[in-house]
């Protein structure tokens, strides 16, 4: 693998591809809707330098899905992506065995990177997550996404993400941390833009490009995706103003309505799906334990997105 190759294509908008599932007893997978919504994704500007997909991340209902399903999904979104833009196969797991065995149906898939997270429940210790690391490293010829999913087990210190440089397939770093008011983040940011694409997951878009970030997680871009090209063209063009102006007006009221949203249910793509379907997307509700959102939030999320300027919201009697 050219290290320094995957790093450049790893940049623009991380879009979370949303598992689509069928209305039935089971909620079975739903791969043509998948296919369908990573074309919708394409055609709005998600292509190569602007974005990246990934199948089966938090919001993509992985803790759902068994390991199979996660594969089938990968293989949908990565035969209908065709080469047009990068593809990350979500990889979070508890086990070592199964970490080796998503890698390697990564790679026969055709996806680019694999997305890895501390494995979560117990609290492993550094040198843990070390062998896990370089065993998917060692599975297959893949870039490695380090994702640092603080809140759910072991948090990736500085010193770990200065070994993990060293490994050569692994390219990313999405970064997150608490926040306690010492600038941690942006100083990880700053001392590693050189090594990784680091992918902002904290929405400081602006800050973080200042200091040599790569990509940004948008969850808008499941439903608006022009405005996620737009929002890394500002980025990249250095029209920090504008940039910020955007973040208020459009990912603020999203963050704020899915955090009211939390007080409800758990996971990490409902909203996402619910404002798909407000935009006349096809979508699905989440699987259990995630309750569904849709009509208690529907109205919200309509107002939501109209005050945001989101362009072909429904009316109430036009939505299925």
């Amino acid at each position: 693998m050219n290290k320094e190759k995957a790093r450049s294509r790893l940049c623009g908008c991380y879009v979370t591809i949303p598992t689509m599932f069928r209305d039935d007893e089971a909620l079975s997978l739903d791969l043509a809707a998948i296919r369908r919504h990573v074309r919708f994704l394409i055609e709005g500007g998600i292509t190569t330098a602007k974005g990246v997909l990934l199948s089966g991340g938090a919001a993509g209902d992985f803790s759902t899905m068994t390991l199979d399903e996660r594969v089938q999904v990968v293989e949908a979104v990565a035969a209908e992506a065709q080469g047009r833009v990068p593809v990350v196969m979500g990889a979070q797991t508890t086990s070592t065995a199964e970490l080796v065995r998503l890698a390697r149906a990564a790679e026969r898939a055709g996806a680019e990177y694999i997305q890895v997270s501390p494995p979560f429940y117990f609290r492993h210790s550094e040198e843990d997550f070390y062998e896990y690391i370089v065993a998917a490293a060692e599975a297959a010829d893949v870039g490695i996404v380090v994702y640092n999913t603080y809140w759910t087990s072991y948090g990736v210190s500085t010193a770990m993400i200065d070994r993990l440089a060293a490994l050569p397939n692994v390219v990313g770093l999405k970064w997150s941390m608490p926040d306690r008011g010492g600038m941690e983040f942006e100083r990880v940011v700053s001392q590693f833009s050189g090594s990784f694409s680091i992918i902002d997951n904290q929405m400081r878009f602006v800050t973080s490009h200042m200091l040599g970030a790569r990509g940004i997680e948008v969850h808008v871009c499941n439903y608006w995706p022009q405005w996620g090209v737009k929002m890394w063209e500002l980025l990249e063009r250095r029209h920090y103003v504008e940039a910020q102006e955007q973040m208020v007006r459009v990912a603020m009221p999203f963050m704020a309505l899915w955090e009211e949203m939390e007080r409800y249910t758990s996971g990490d793509g409902y909203l996402d799906k619910l404002c798909m379907e407000l935009v006349g997307i096809g979508s699905s509700r989440c699987r259990p334990p995630t309750r569904d959102v849709r009509e208690k939030f529907r109205e919200k999320a309509r107002q939501m997105l109209l005050e945001s300027g989101v362009p072909g919201v429904l009316a109430p009697n036009e939505q299925r």
